[in-house]
């Protein structure tokens, strides 16, 4: 297929468990692996007045980790397509523009520093905020044998969460748990005002409607996969950390407004925190 995966890495050992990641989703799904390894300019990683010697050793030492990369991963999946790329720029713009045409953009939630600074709070954060397709942040362990998890907010269009989620299970042949959570408002909780038993009961219930609702057509597109619906009484994030615990891949929306690029909800944040697995946090269509 055209629409390559493209993969950030800086020489760190997050990166590389993210190039296996994106390697094997490459191999799997038939797709191009593009490596990327960005070697910043001033002002952003070059020394004020650094001669032309330390840039071009910079551009060297990108090369090499380039090289190395792209030869395990050959040997590895010795029948994938792979291409490589330094790009001179600082590392969120630079991959960002790599992802042009992309399916989805791969790193890992710490690094060096630059991509040599995927520290997760800047590059990882910043990608997932900003990009315009999928990003997947490679944490934790992701077990081969669990279940993706998609979280959704009921307030938003889920339809392309739903679909890269239900494409990942189908893909992996592994279950898919679609959950919703919410909570009492902590103010009326305080107040004396908490609702009751029945009420929180009928409040669930409209919730697992509307949830059904979303998951169903792409439920009758999928009908190999085999998945389980609920609706929470926490709160998201801690809903989403307590399901990723055995997880093969947790799977969240980026919120959008239509004059500016995504952005991350409070969900999506904590899910990239705190998850034990894989995270891919993709952008509503």
């Amino acid at each position: 297929m055209s629409q390559p995966i493209v993969a950030g890495v800086d020489g760190s050992e997050h990166a590389d468990r993210a190039v296996e990641w994106a390697a094997a989703e490459a191999s799997l799904r038939h797709r191009r692996l593009h490596i990327v390894h960005a070697v910043e300019n001033f002002p952003y990683g070059a020394p004020l007045f650094a001669p032309a010697e330390t840039i071009s050793l910079m551009s060297r030492v990108g090369h090499g980790v380039l090289a190395t990369v792209a030869e395990r991963v050959r040997e590895q999946w010795p029948g994938l397509d792979v291409s490589t790329a330094l790009v001179s720029d600082d590392a969120p713009h630079g991959l960002i523009e790599q992802t042009a045409g992309a399916f989805e953009v791969v790193v890992g939630h710490r690094g060096l520093g630059g991509f040599a600074g995927l520290m997760l709070g800047s590059v990882s954060l910043r990608l997932a905020a900003r990009c315009a397709v999928p990003v997947v942040i490679v944490r934790g362990t992701a077990d081969e044998q669990g279940e993706v998890v998609v979280g959704l907010d009921l307030r938003k269009d889920a339809d392309a969460i739903l679909h890269h989620a239900f494409d990942a299970a189908a893909l992996n042949g592994a279950p898919l748990r679609v959950m919703h959570a919410w909570r009492v408002s902590q103010t009326l909780v305080e107040a004396g005002f908490a609702p009751g038993r029945d009420k929180v009961e009928r409040v669930e219930r409209e919730f697992l409607d509307r949830l059904t609702a979303a998951y169903t057509p792409w439920q009758a597109k999928y009908p190999q996969v085999e998945m389980v619906s609920e609706v929470v009484l926490a709160h998201p994030v801690t809903a989403l950390s307590n399901a990723s615990l055995g997880a093969r891949l947790v799977v969240v929306g980026a919120h959008t407004r239509s004059w500016t690029a995504p952005r991350l909800g409070s969900a999506a944040h904590g899910a990239i925190h705190h998850a034990h697995c894989p995270v891919a946090v993709v952008p509503s269509t």
